[in-house]
């Protein structure tokens, strides 16, 4: 049985980490692709010659060019310039500062992965998410499930991991979930969160939850904060999440970014929902019975979303 193959353009801290996980997991061959000449080559060689210390056997290729992508199953965009402090005032750019650049970088990189792998399913990772999901939609002509963002299996994965630290309880036994845009405007929803199926409101005061959905939000400038650049072994944690719910066709519910056509109350919107992932993509989108509160911080959310997607100037 021939092996199925991912390529991940942009070797940076994500698209490299992203190689990582899939190799280290016998998921696929990899093809990384960065347009710096012998970046791509240089951590593609690099992660082969871990192979025989961890005992994964496949094919992992560097390139700068996009004809050994051909015939991608799935194929992750990384790609694009990352939020870095400015040397010169401190300050870190917004999301919407970033969206011309990254859109000239994506729309390139998906017009060339679509001439080689038309068949493929495309994960946007590149920042801001779900601008970046109207580009690579765009540009690709690709129906909308085959194209699909990587916001909700990240912002989920922080909520996890800061209710276990608070409560001192294994993450593997803590469930919930993140709506709506990958930004400040994020929708974690303590109503749908338990531990073991304890709801969480019985094991973290209201106070300090509250606390960690702000912790949430502002999660990856926590990470800019004390780096100076974007987090990146998560950010890939969750691309590999959505690529092997996809090649291995396990109808798993990831919250992701999806290019909503009515559910929710949106239409031509990319928001964060949660989404059965398989073989075809984007499977089935899940409408989830939310309150009052929980539809104002969606409202929220998705004005910030389609503020950033008005700057792309697609009509």
């Amino acid at each position: 049985m021939a092996r199925y193959k991912v390529t991940v353009v942009g070797a940076g801290n994500v698209g490299a980490t992203t190689a990582h996980w899939i190799a280290s997991k016998e998921l696929a061959d990899v093809v990384l692709i960065d347009i710096v000449e012998g970046a791509a080559k240089g951590k593609a060689l690099d992660l082969a010659e871990s192979s025989p210390v961890f005992k994964f056997d496949l094919n992992i290729t560097g390139a700068s060019t996009y004809e050994t992508t051909a015939d991608s199953d799935v194929v992750v965009v990384t790609a694009g310039v990352p939020r870095k402090k400015d040397p010169v005032t401190g300050q870190f750019p917004s999301r919407a500062d970033l969206v011309k650049t990254n859109q000239a970088i994506v729309a390139g990189a998906v017009k060339e992965v679509v001439k080689y792998s038309p068949n493929t399913i495309i994960i946007v990772v590149s920042n801001p998410l779900d601008a970046m999901c109207h580009v690579a939609l765009k540009e690709s002509g690709f129906p909308s499930n085959r194209v699909v963002g990587m916001a909700g299996s990240l912002d989920t994965a922080r909520y996890k991991t800061f209710i276990a630290m608070e409560t001192g309880l294994s993450v593997k036994d803590v469930h919930g979930i993140v709506l709506g845009g990958h930004g400040d405007e994020m929708v974690p929803l303590p109503r749908h969160t338990s531990i073991a199926g304890i709801p969480v409101r019985e094991l973290i005061s209201e106070e300090r939850l509250q606390a960690i959905i702000e912790r949430t939000r502002k999660g990856g400038g926590e990470i800019v904060g004390l780096l100076g650049y974007s987090g990146y072994y998560a950010p890939a944690a969750g691309a590999y999440e959505m690529v092997e719910a996809i090649l291995r066709d396990q109808k798993r519910v990831i919250p992701s970014a999806v290019y909503l056509q009515g559910e929710y109350g949106y239409k031509d919107l990319y928001i964060g929902v949660p989404a059965v992932l398989g073989k075809g993509g984007v499977e089935r989108v899940i409408e989830m019975q939310l309150n009052d509160e929980e539809k104002a911080m969606l409202e929220i959310s998705a004005k910030a979303v389609r503020d950033v997607v008005s700057i792309l100037g697609y009509e």
